[in-house]
């Protein structure tokens, strides 16, 4: 279908984030270190598709659970400025992260504060929104697996398109995101066997399975057998947050008009650069509600 006719609803996290960089990441014993720098920024693996997918020129809408806090007004001042359209949907908080950093890449994600359950009129009306869309992005979290469940148990929907991040092909919470899908998409950071991976999630129900190598690019294994490859596109990397949901966009909106996979997997490698290329999920969350010190 023509790009701007495909309308798709994304529904999961968005946080406020504080991102820490560090020379190296720290050792499990009491210790004292120095941050290189620190940044307050919009986070979340929700919003970082959203604001690509936006990008690419996507009808896109973002279902997230938001407090009314400070730190939710700072997220929704931010997708506003980006031009992001969001449903909010009531929370007694907002999502909060600190992100231990290195410049290569290395992550500690520290949780300081998760939405409260969503109400049932709340996953009703999210419910209602994915089933009026042409592709259904179902993120991690504890809405999403009411939704998969729902689905599962035979409510209709648009195709489900799920990320499952570090997924080691046994993680209980992620099988019914892995069953309900149409396509899913994660990364090798749990696999020495990505192929496998792709494979052991095919085996219950996708079409299709694509996993990122980081700096070795990204494959991809249709349920028919067809495999395909991309190399990363080089960049200076500023910044390795979202980076992956930069990829999952691109890779979303190429196949929304008509790409086959080797072309899905270039155009996620070149969205991803957009990313890694800005220290803020993507550049034009910069010109937020963000407070930047970092140095």
């Amino acid at each position: 279908m023509p790009l701007a006719d495909a309308r798709v609803a994304v529904c999961g996290p968005a946080s406020w984030n504080h991102l820490v960089l560090l020379d190296r990441l720290p050792e499990p014993v009491p210790h004292m270190q120095f941050a290189l720098g620190d940044l307050h920024t919009l986070g979340g693996t929700s919003a970082g598709k959203v604001l690509h997918l936006a990008d690419r020129g996507v009808d896109v809408t973002l279902h997230v659970l938001l407090g009314s806090d400070d730190d939710g007004r700072r997220v929704s001042a931010s997708l506003d400025a980006a031009g992001v359209r969001v449903e909010a949907h009531p929370s007694e908080r907002t999502e909060r992260h600190t992100n231990l950093m290195t410049a290569a890449g290395e992550r500690v994600s520290l949780y300081l504060a998760t939405p409260s359950t969503a109400s049932a009129d709340a996953i009703g009306r999210i419910e209602t929104a994915l089933a009026d869309v042409d592709i259904a992005v179902v993120d991690l979290s504890e809405v999403g697996a009411t939704i998969v469940h729902r689905r599962l148990s035979g409510a209709e929907g648009a195709p489900i398109w799920t990320d499952l991040h570090d997924y080691d092909g046994a993680a209980e919470f992620h099988e019914p995101f892995v069953r309900a899908a149409d396509v899913v998409f994660m990364n090798d950071d749990a696999t020495d066997d990505p192929w496998s991976l792709m494979q052991n999630c095919l085996d219950r129900g996708p079409r299709l399975a694509v996993c990122t190598l980081g700096a070795r690019g990204a494959i991809a294994l249709a349920a028919s057998g067809e495999r395909a490859s991309v190399d990363a596109v080089p960049v200076d990397v500023v910044d390795t947050n979202g980076a992956g949901d930069a990829f999952f966009a691109g890779f979303l909106a190429a196949s929304l008009s008509g790409e086959d996979v080797s072309g899905c997997l270039a155009a996620g490698a070149r969205q991803a650069v957009v990313a890694l290329s800005s220290e803020h999920l993507h550049p034009v969350v910069a010109g937020g509600a963000v407070t930047s010190v970092l140095r």
